[in-house]
């Protein structure tokens, strides 16, 4: 039945992350690999082998259980530059629709989103990253506009200031890091060791927590890949893969209402292959109710009523949960301690169990965090990292883009150079040739040539004249006037 969901709820300090890394790391032991969304960065601890002390020995003693600590095979991931394997994925894989939820955008800019989209699939312009994504936008503002309102229609220019905003909004959020090739094949996520342990991917999440937009974008990318990518399975004996989503708040408080619709058309129909996810948040309130009633597990720890508002979330909180005659729901859940819970899941007929207040085992694994050297010998040693930690850059529509812009302004330049040559009245460009002085200017005029022959002429009668020599012009003109 755990791909039917499930709720780990309750305050803080009531052990709502031990009971994530009890769950996980029994699934472990059955063969099943799991996700680990780790928000506050207490959960990589699962890897190492647990330190009994006292507590644990006096919880065990009273289960009557044996405790038997362990550790667990685990995968560390990340989106920024935490350590793990790097967590990312093109523009293009997330589509029109899914982008288009993704910034918030209305119908009339959701439709320009899928033209550009086609623009780009006709043209061959692959959109990897956003920067990708925002060259396009610019460019179908400004320089290709003429041609995509030939074959498409036109863009909006306010809705093109719109989107370009709202791409920087999503950038500002670090979502930069997270776009871009290579992609994360979903199917490393269902892994098992040598020994058929599932292994426990953990998603390090640290460094986004004021980061809601980007959190919400990279889980609803994740569940939409693994719904498109993973086949029809029906009901397995176990599932394919379990995802725990911690501080689910930060998925929901920040989505629209179109990215809701998607997560909860996701959630609906993604049990069918062989997936469970869960939601660790501290009140049920915090989950949609239409989200809300498709998780089958739930395990709720204490809540606080320290405030008028407080009684009332825990009032609503009990409807949450089948009723009984035994327990009096709304009072018990301000006075479960640390490790204790109220627990219903689904029987094998699908059916909700009754509502039981219980203990919890303690994990196996240690309930602490890694070193730094652990995490380094951990992430050393995986198969993963030197798929996903290279850096790829191919051609994409923002160096295409550039290009065919340079081409054409280069383009310009010669036919204006062509345009001068043909002012001046000449056939060919007049390349590598300097312009005249206009000392040469004017030596080179036939009235300049004119005066010159004469001053020639007349300094070579004088020099004639000098060595005795007369010229036949002199001798006609004096026999001319002696007649």
């Amino acid at each position: 039945m755990f791909n039917r969901h499930g709720l780990i709820a309750g305050a803080t300090g009531t052990g709502k992350t031990k009971t994530l890394q009890v769950i996980a790391e029994q699934l472990s032991r059955f063969g099943v690999p799991s996700l680990l969304m780790d928000i506050k960065g207490d959960l990589s601890g699962i890897a190492a082998m647990s330190v009994p002390n006292s507590k644990i020995v006096e919880r065990h003693s009273k289960l009557g259980l044996a405790y038997t600590p362990s550790g667990n095979p685990v995968e560390f991931l990340s989106i920024s530059n935490e350590k793990g394997s790097r967590l990312r994925a093109t523009v293009s894989e997330f589509g029109p629709v899914l982008f288009s939820k993704i910034l918030g955008l209305n119908e009339t800019q959701a439709g320009m989103i899928s033209l550009i989209f086609k623009y780009c699939d006709d043209h061959k312009l692959p959109l990897l990253d956003l920067k990708d994504m925002k060259r396009v936008l610019q460019y179908l503002g400004d320089e290709g506009k003429a041609d995509l309102t030939k074959e498409y229609g036109t863009l909006s220019s306010a809705s093109v200031g719109t989107i370009m905003r709202k791409i920087i909004e999503l950038e500002q959020q670090g979502a930069e890091v997270f776009f871009g090739e290579p992609s994360f094949d979903v199917e490393d996520l269902c892994r098992t060791d040598r020994n058929g342990m599932g292994i426990i991917s953990i998603l390090r999440l640290t460094d986004i927590q004021d980061k809601p937009k980007l959190f919400s974008t990279v889980m609803l990318q994740l569940l939409a890949e693994i719904y498109a990518t993973f086949p029809e399975a029906g009901d397995l004996d176990k599932p394919k893969l379990c995802l725990f989503i911690d501080e689910a708040h930060l998925v929901f408080n920040e989505a629209s209402s179109s990215l809701l619709e998607q997560i909860e058309a996701i959630i609906k129909l993604v049990r069918s292959k062989g997936i469970g996810i869960f939601f660790i948040t501290q009140n049920p309130g915090d989950i949609p109710e239409s989200v809300l009633s498709q998780l089958g597990m739930k395990v709720q720890h204490g809540l606080r009523a320290f405030t008028a508002k407080d009684r009332k979330s825990i009032n609503a909180a009990a409807e949450n949960y089948p009723e009984t005659k035994f327990y009096n729901t709304a009072q018990l859940l301000t006075e479960l301690g640390i490790g204790e819970c109220f627990f219903t899941t689904l029987n094998e007929n699908g059916i909700p169990t009754p509502l039981v207040h219980t203990y919890l085992r303690a994990p196996e694994s240690r309930m602490d965090i890694l070193s730094d050297t652990e995490i380094d010998q951990i992430t050393n040693s995986s198969s993963l990292v030197p798929k996903y930690n290279r850096e790829v850059d191919r051609e994409s529509a923002y160096e295409i883009l550039n290009s065919k812009l340079e081409d054409a302004a280069e383009d310009k330049h010669r036919e204006e150079m062509n345009r001068q040559v043909e002012r001046s009245g000449s056939n060919r460009p007049n390349y590598g040739r300097e312009e005249k002085s206009t000392f040469e200017k004017v030596i080179a005029s036939t009235a300049t040539r004119q005066i010159g022959n004469t001053i020639a002429k007349e300094l070579v009668r004088g020099l004639l004249g000098v060595m005795g020599v007369k010229s036949t012009s002199r001798r006609s003109s004096r026999s001319t006037s002696w007649f």
